[in-house]
């Protein structure tokens, strides 16, 4: 780390080497106010005194604000109309199939890991889930010397040359956590402390699962006590001297009725009865293989038509149902989302308040919800917290969850600034 060597270019943005590790946390679904109750509460005596030095700001995240955009978001410092990376799940426009954007391939921008390691820096990526894997650690070389990169759910079948550490279990002293579980985050605080000891890497970037957040609402016993267990990892990477920079994919929020039962719009039953069967294709971008927190209901849907001329009246007839924050065409609500148009359908739908969008009835198990559920996706869950351990200078009026990275780099009280 040395503020002598010159700039990095990532994706049209400057970031200038950090003065120390700079260790950037997306803790998934992480609504600003649990941290501001624990704090309020006496739980979080780490995170108060960083508040005291450093910054307690709040940005925005990107909609859909689900858990791979905002975190390819993050990595890339660009919105998904650059990185490609629009939902969890979509429909393939080379094949027409419903598939998980969880590959590579699907990524259309490299990472600032990536750019730094090209530029000579140590760079540590860890996750809860290994879905994010693969698209954090895209274009990183790995081995002896190489970049570190790996998930919690997987951390006892990481090999040198393909993740750039092994017997991680062993390093972190935890055991493979259950997925759906508060563990999977702790394993990756607890590694991010241990690897930021041995490596001292110029980035580290360590990411969480929001199965916590999708159970617990802020000051209950369950939030308080992850939040609780979060801020001693916070202690302990600011007491070795990192710059941190704390974020969130999305926020979270109640999505059900008064006695507890889901609120959802089944959309695709409304349009099968406005249009028939078979003329219309609902995805559910919040989709993935961890779906029995939230029963793959979230807040932001897109329709793929057969007759795509229907998409301007559909939108007007959509927007006046209950629940309904905004209904656009794919054009609209590409420009408007910042969205890239070739991985959308004909109609995009975001709901509001406690609403939250389905197919069918049928094709949602909630057997599993054994809370009234909580999920995100839409406008009311993408107001995020923006937390550094430092003091802030220079910082643009609308900050955005993808601005960590910058935030880190080139606007710490002392730092030159990079130009962007």
């Amino acid at each position: 780390m040395s503020g002598s060597k010159s700039p990095v270019s990532v994706n049209g943005r400057d970031y200038n080497w950090p003065a120390a590790p700079l260790v950037v946390i997306c803790c998934d679904g992480s609504e600003p106010e649990y941290m501001d109750v624990a704090v309020a509460q006496g739980l979080m005596p780490n995170l108060e005194r960083i508040l005291g030095k450093g910054e307690n700001l709040l940005g925005a995240s990107v909609v859909p604000s689900f858990t791979n955009p905002n975190n390819l978001s993050i990595v890339t410092g660009r919105p998904p109309a650059v990185h490609g990376i629009c939902g969890n799940y979509l429909i393939d426009p080379d094949t027409g199939q419903e598939v998980m954007m969880n590959d590579p391939k699907f990524l259309r921008a490299p990472t600032i890991f990536e750019g730094f390691q090209k530029a000579g820096a140590k760079v540590v990526v860890v996750t809860a889930k290994d879905k994010l894997r693969l698209l954090l650690g895209n274009g990183l070389s790995f081995g002896e010397d190489g970049a570190v990169s790996f998930s919690s759910e997987k951390a006892d079948q990481c090999a040198l040359d393909t993740h750039g550490i092994e017997n991680v279990c062993e390093m972190v002293g935890m055991g493979v956590p259950e997925v759906y579980s508060a563990e999977l985050s702790e394993f990756v605080f607890a590694a991010g402390v241990k690897l930021l000891a041995s490596h001292r890497p110029d980035l580290m970037y360590l990411s969480t699962t929001d199965y916590v957040q999708h159970k617990y609402a802020p000051g209950s016993d369950g939030a308080n006590a992850f939040y609780t267990m979060m801020d001693g990892y916070l202690g302990a990477l600011d007491e070795a001297g990192a710059i941190i920079v704390l974020t969130a994919d999305h926020g979270m929020k109640d999505k059900h009725l008064a006695d507890g039962t889901p609120d959802v719009l089944y959309l695709q039953d409304v349009l099968d009865e406005w249009l028939g069967e078979g003329e219309s294709t609902v995805i559910l971008p919040i989709t993935d293989p961890y779906v029995v927190h939230h029963g793959a209901l979230g807040s932001f849907a897109t329709v793929y038509l057969n007759d795509a001329s229907k998409a301007g009246e559909l939108a007007e007839r959509i927007g006046t149902l209950e629940g309904i924050h905004a209904s656009h065409t794919k054009a609209e609500g590409c420009a408007h989302y910042e969205l890239p148009e070739d991985r959308m359908g004909d109609l995009i739908i975001v709901s509001r308040d406690t609403k939250v969008l389905g197919t069918t009835a049928a094709k949602h198990d909630l057997s599993g919800l054994n809370e009234p559920l909580r999920s995100h996706g839409g406008i009311t869950e993408q107001t995020i917290p923006i937390i550094a351990n430092r003091k802030l200078v220079g910082l643009p009026e609308n900050l955005r969850n993808f601005d960590a990275f910058s935030i880190g780099c080139n606007h710490v009280a002392g730092m030159a600034q990079a130009a962007e």
